[in-house]
């Protein structure tokens, strides 16, 4: 005869063991119920407007009668597809900022092939970022629009501000890094990170693989939180899958995130090197085509969002951009979330969107 306390245990792992078996096979039924075309990430109605090489310009379907007359252009970044700030119903920045009446567009970068291996950083600032621009300013017969730059997109919209002031009516950054020296961040570069210069040879990388492959990226970040990023949600996955719903947010996020282009060679070498190695931003010695971008330059209105528990980009590295700015008409804002949250937390979307639009419509 066992002892009570362990005949206890063994019938409370027993049926620890019955719940989570039912669990997964309740939710192996809502797994195979789904379809590739189920996981749809980009919900809003949209149309390109405009392309060249790789990259769209997209304007989004208004929601409104009358939208707000300075359309707002988002420039994402680089190593993630753009769709994030439109990833699902319910959820979707975009969908929100264009109920508010705001009209929309988005750049989507693309996949960089062979052939764009010596883009460059000018390439993307001065020439596709720029042609953008200028197609929104005529096609809407004004000098200028308002700008949102999210993380690294919020790092090419402070460039293209400090080279185009007179473009840019208002600025707004969105988790953006501005000071690369972060000592208490996994992607500080002097540190250590894999990430960084001084642990990888940037010059050997670029000049063996040409394109960094967007795989290698997402391991690297998916490594700065290894537990919670590459273990623990696929341990919670039981949990979620009994919901349809959940189990489709949960693939939503998969999907994007392992959706990662390469990143042009001559690109990725010169934002490693001048940004994440050197700081050159806040030093005004990035240098793009034969002109070197001072954040001086920037006097139009700006609005810094980031968050507060951000692993990526510290608040401390975007809060820095008041240093070094011209502008008298600037404004931070912080959430209480972290990097991916600032796009998926749901009280965000319910407070980041009316922020935005307020903050515009009072310019």
């Amino acid at each position: 005869m066992l002892p009570f306390a362990l005949q206890m245990g063994l019938e409370d792992l027993t049926q620890e063991y019955t719940d989570l078996t039912e669990k997964i096979v309740h939710g192996m039924d809502n797994l195979t119920s789904l379809k590739e075309e189920d996981i749809v990430v980009g919900v809003t109605p949209r149309e390109a407007v405009y392309q060249e090489d790789k990259v769209t310009l997209y304007r989004f379907e208004s929601k409104v009668e009358n939208p707000f007359p300075v359309p707002l252009l988002i420039v994402y970044a680089l190593v993630n597809r753009p769709f994030m700030v439109d990833l699902q119903e319910g959820r979707s920045l975009v969908a929100n900022l264009l109920k508010l009446g705001l009209d929309v567009y988005l750049i989507d970068w693309g996949y960089p092939t062979r052939s764009d291996r010596w883009l460059t950083l000018d390439d993307y600032i001065n020439g596709y970022i720029d042609n953008c621009v200028d197609f929104i300013r005529d096609r809407h017969d004004l000098d200028a629009i308002n700008l949102l730059g999210v993380c690294q997109g919020g790092t090419f919209s402070l460039c293209y501000s400090s080279l185009h002031p007179e473009k840019v009516k208002n600025l707004v950054t969105m988790v953006a890094p501005v000071d690369f020296e972060m000592p208490n961040t996994l992607l500080n570069a002097r540190g250590g990170c894999t990430l960084g210069a001084e642990a990888v040879d940037i010059d050997l990388m670029v000049d063996a693989l040409g394109n960094i492959p967007g795989d290698y990226l997402n391991i690297e970040f998916l490594m700065l939180k290894p537990l919670q990023l590459g273990y623990q949600k696929y341990l919670d996955l039981p949990e979620i899958m009994g919901s349809r719903d959940k189990l489709l947010n949960f693939l939503r996020m998969e999907k994007w995130i392992f959706d990662s282009p390469d990143q042009a060679g001559e690109t990725y070498r010169q934002f490693l090197k001048d940004f994440y190695q050197d700081n050159k931003l806040i030093k005004g010695e990035v240098m793009l085509g034969d002109r070197s971008v001072d954040l001086s330059n920037i006097t139009m209105p700006v609005l810094n969002l980031y968050a507060e528990k951000d692993h990526l980009v510290p608040p401390s590295s975007s809060l820095a951009l008041e240093n070094y700015i011209a502008s008298d008409d600037y404004t931070a804002q912080s959430f209480p979330v972290g990097h991916i949250g600032m796009y998926v937390s749901g009280k965000v979307q319910r407070d980041l969107p009316p922020t935005i639009v307020d903050w515009l419509k009072a310019r």
